[in-house]
């Protein structure tokens, strides 16, 4: 049982090692639903799982790249149960901005760090993010597609997949691999029906009061097809 879920979201702010000038300003956040390329009420969710069960169908799914699974980089057993219904429509972008990895058994190791921060310091349930991006270009497993996250707060976190990147972008981008490896997850999510055909990306700040995702990677998701604002 989650003793603590999380309200304001792991960023810069949920980052022990984080100096002060990485916290939060002040700014406008969205609310679900409201922003440019909302789609209708009506859109239902039917026609999403259609869809992802069609590219099912024509063997789509089977694109997706591996992800390394909670065993692999030695994670903890979670406690967390809450499942998320799918298929979601967003999809919130974060980075740790903590420590980056460029290496498989530097990116386990970052990731068992993250997860022991949230569990033994915060008190939640699991490692917040249902994703991990790495500089290896890998994506390491957290809550997974069909548990609750805790990454962005108590509206957000059902109703979206949260993905951290390893490190801290304010002053740099993360490497071509690692962006690719995010976007091929989304991908993925949508072929297997976890998320709609016409998602959402927001980056932390757009929905939050801080600096995460970072300046530069807020600036590189902002080109990804399904960046909304």
């Amino acid at each position: 049982m989650e003793r603590r879920q999380q309200e304001a979201g792991p960023g810069a702010e949920a980052n022990p090692r984080a100096p002060p000038s990485l916290r939060s300003p002040q700014r406008k956040v969205r609310r679900p639903g409201v922003g440019r390329g909302a789609p209708p009420p009506g859109m239902s969710t039917s026609l999403a799982v259609a869809a992802g069960a069609l590219l099912a169908l024509l063997g789509l799914g089977a694109c997706c790249s591996p992800v390394v699974a909670r065993s692999a980089w030695q994670a903890r057993a979670p406690g967390c149960s809450q499942r998320l219904q799918h298929p979601l429509r967003y999809v919130v972008v974060s980075h740790t901005a903590g420590s980056p990895c460029h290496s498989p058994a530097s990116c386990q190791q970052q990731a068992r760090i993250v997860q022991h921060y949230h569990q033994q310091t915060l008190g939640w349930c699991d490692v917040g993010y249902n994703f991990l991006i790495g500089e290896d270009g890998n994506v390491y497993e957290g809550r997974g597609w069909n548990i609750k996250g805790a990454h962005t707060g108590p509206t957000w976190n059902p109703i979206s997949i949260g993905i951290t990147f390893m490190g801290n972008y304010m002053e740099r981008v993360p490497p071509k691999r690692a962006l690719q490896a995010a976007l091929n997850l989304l991908d993925c999510g949508v072929a297997r029906g976890f998320l709609r055909p016409k998602y959402e990306v927001k980056g932390h700040r757009d929905v939050q009061q801080t600096l995460s995702p970072g300046d530069q990677l807020y600036e590189a998701i902002q080109s990804w097809p399904h960046y909304r604002e």
